[in-house]
């Protein structure tokens, strides 16, 4: 018997959500846009109110009887790559996370208060994580940094590596810093809590795992969508400058360059909709899927990105050029949800073992 060779390719439906997306994106999703919600609070809520509710894509992870389509991490990762080849300012990562977790250790009753709201974006999620944490009842204090568009966030979902509880944003107790990050069209705040008033998830390490598999596969597929549109702008950059009587795009060195970045992205592409694949059979490989599809798109990203603004020259090094937007969030990426050096580590010991 032969090798079998598996092949992937999208459904209609999921070809049907990512032209939608990518065309809604491309012309709603504007630079100028952009730069509004980053001199604002980081987000383009018009945009936001679009996405959710007059496509409806938000809920397209959710359980139907939740207010959601009822498909799975494919078809979020076709959204979160479209939004990331815009450099969207949206709290994408947010409901990535905060639905995951809900779903995974919520109770019903936690089900049904929340889940209709992240899918229609009446409620605006941010999800974080804390090793310093001191539970009382039902009461947390403590605190968590970096957590995205915690400044915007309506409620949280909060965890350690014992549980997770669900605080509003309103709640006493709750105190948010909001930064200045380097990614503006995603800022990070800092939620100190004193006493705070939560509401414990049924099961919370299995929220936690949901909300940090959710987050790596919405940065991951991001940062597909960033590195193919840093990419398709600079390869139509080539076309157009000339150089020396020539345009610069026919140069070999150029060139070499232009076809190094599309073999990472093509790598980066397979790893993505492995790991949404894998998440959405309940693959045993699922994990080892996600930590190699962060790291591996991550990185790619930050590369694509650099290049961008080397290949546009000297106008790419000035604040007015969109390259800077896709390096900032190309570096946000790298440095969210566990460093590189760190997924790597994971897939080496879940390959090698204990082997030294």
């Amino acid at each position: 018997m032969g090798n079998s060779i598996m092949e992937f390719a999208f459904t209609d439906e999921q070809a049907m959500i990512a032209e939608t997306a990518q065309q809604f994106f491309a012309t709603n999703a504007t630079s100028e846009r952009t730069r509004r919600a980053m001199a604002g609070d980081g987000i383009d809520r018009a945009l936001w109110t679009a996405f959710c509710q007059e496509l409806g894509l938000a809920g397209v992870a959710i359980a139907e009887e939740h207010g959601g389509a009822g498909l799975g991490q494919v078809e979020f990762a076709l959204l979160a790559e479209a939004a990331g080849a815009h450099v969207a300012a949206l709290p994408m990562l947010g409901l990535a996370m905060a639905s995951s977790a809900i779903a995974a250790g919520g109770s019903a009753a936690q089900k049904t208060q929340w889940l209709p709201k992240l899918a229609s974006g009446e409620v605006i999620a941010a999800c974080a994580h804390t090793s310093a944490l001191e539970t009382n009842s039902n009461t947390l204090s403590g605190q968590f940094e970096f957590v995205a568009h915690g400044g915007v966030a309506d409620m949280f979902v909060l965890g350690n590596e014992h549980g997770a509880w669900i605080v509003s944003a309103s709640a006493p107790g709750l105190q948010v810093d909001v930064h200045t990050t380097m990614d503006q069209t995603r800022p990070f705040a800092t939620l100190t809590l004193d006493n705070v008033v939560a509401d414990p998830l049924a099961d919370g390490p299995a929220a936690m795992q949901a909300a940090r598999d959710g987050g790596w596969l919405c940065v991951s597929a991001e940062a597909l969508g960033g590195a193919q549109a840093a990419l398709d702008r600079t390869i139509a950059y080539a076309k157009e400058r000339v150089q020396f009587g020539r345009v610069i795009g026919s140069f070999q060195a150029y060139k070499h360059r232009l076809a190094d970045m599309m073999i990472e992205i093509e790598q980066a592409r397979s790893a993505v909709y492995w790991a949404a694949c894998a998440v959405d059979e309940g693959s045993d490989e699922a994990l080892l899927a996600l930590h190699a599809a962060k790291s591996f798109c991550a990185d790619t990203y930050f590369m694509v990105a650099g290049n961008m603004i080397q290949l546009h020259g000297g106008i790419g090094f000035t604040w007015e050029h969109d390259a800077h937007l896709y390096f900032k969030r190309a570096r946000a990426i790298q440095s969210m949800l566990g460093q590189g050096n760190w997924h790597r580590e994971a897939v080496a010991s879940m390959i090698l073992g204990e082997a030294t």
